[in-house]
């Protein structure tokens, strides 16, 4: 439920980017401050303590899941769990703004990163580098005036 209350934010999101022509009908950023925007918040956030607390959360939801007292309390933990996911990773899913909704290839690449993020060993580190990276990326999008 979490993460379909995000995808109709992300949606309609979508359309209003559609509308001011800031995305293009296939879904990919055409503005160059829209890119870089998007780059610099999602490195950014990479240094926040609200992105440490989800995804410390995040990591480990075995003990609410596994010994639930109620169905609603259940429901309550899930939806709990949900949101510190939602909470770890809407900014990297908002990168796909820059990439493309639709680009398969940075679909897997985030993907994939939201993994080693969520279960590598020490994964502190590897975070910030890849928001110090996305720093990075911003600076350039935007001296190089590509979208």
């Amino acid at each position: 439920m979490a993460w379909g209350g995000f995808s109709v934010g992300a949606t309609l999101l979508h359309w209003a980017l559609l509308k001011a022509a800031l995305v293009s009908p296939m879904m990919e950023s055409v503005s160059v401050p829209l890119s870089a925007a998007v780059l610099a918040a999602a490195g950014l956030f990479q240094f926040t303590p609200l992105k440490h607390a989800c995804l410390t959360s995040c990591r480990s939801p075995w003990g609410a899941v596994l010994n639930p007292s109620s169905a609603s309390s259940a429901m309550r933990e899930g939806l709990r769990y949900g949101a510190f996911c939602v909470g770890c990773c809407w900014v990297l899913m908002a990168l796909l703004f820059v990439a493309g909704v639709m680009n398969l290839l940075w679909i897997a690449v985030i993907a994939a990163y939201v993994i080693a993020e969520k279960w590598a060993p020490g994964a502190e580190w590897f975070s910030r580098a890849v928001g110090a990276l996305l720093c990075l990326a911003a600076v350039a999008v935007f001296g190089m005036g590509l979208p």
